[in-house]
């Protein structure tokens, strides 16, 4: 199976980059789910701006796809596999920073990692705390080997950003033929 996967990506890298953004989306935005519901793990300021990545990537390969089967022009598909790379990128950035908000090499925002300043008014202060439920995002909720899901969702997204690359910029198998054929 993985063999026929590896030649249908040498003979359509743009098809075969969108599924593979689609699926290992879908994928990754389960398992956040996962983590926020099932687990009962709440997201944090952070972790749900880096959601909006895969929010805009996977619809977007989705487009690609539906784009190759009506035959759209190949350097639109381009440009919408060359922004899920530029998203992703810009995930994976903030998924690092995110990691170091967690260890805390750098200040985090102050919504999620500083000090609580506004309480309102006093005879309001009790009621507040008593309903206030803060995730902040300089303590990771979970690690395994030592990474939290803003270092996992890093790799990911840099992984997602390099497979999009690679099918933007590849050539087709039909353009490799006729360009080896000329050499």
């Amino acid at each position: 199976m993985v063999g026929r996967y590896v030649t249908f990506a040498r003979g359509q890298p743009m098809a075969a980059a969108a599924i593979a953004v689609a699926v290992v989306g879908l994928a990754t935005i389960a398992g956040f789910f996962f983590f926020q519901y099932a687990l009962g793990y709440p997201p944090c300021p952070l972790c749900l701006e880096q959601r909006i990545a895969y929010y805009l990537c996977v619809p977007l390969a989705a487009m690609v796809l539906l784009g190759l089967s009506v035959g759209s022009s190949r350097k639109v598909l381009m440009l919408a596999l060359l922004a899920i790379a530029a998203a992703m990128l810009w995930n994976a950035g903030l998924g690092v920073y995110h990691s170091g908000v967690e260890w805390r090499w750098w200040p985090g925002p102050q919504d999620c990692s500083g000090p609580l300043t506004d309480l309102g008014s006093g005879g309001g202060l009790l009621k507040q705390l008593q309903n206030i439920r803060i995730v902040r995002c300089d303590e990771a909720a979970w690690r395994l080997l030592g990474l939290s899901l803003a270092g996992y969702n890093a790799l990911i997204s840099l992984a997602l950003a390099a497979v999009a690359a690679w099918g933007a910029l590849a050539k087709t198998g039909e353009n490799q033929g006729s360009s080896s054929a000329s050499q």
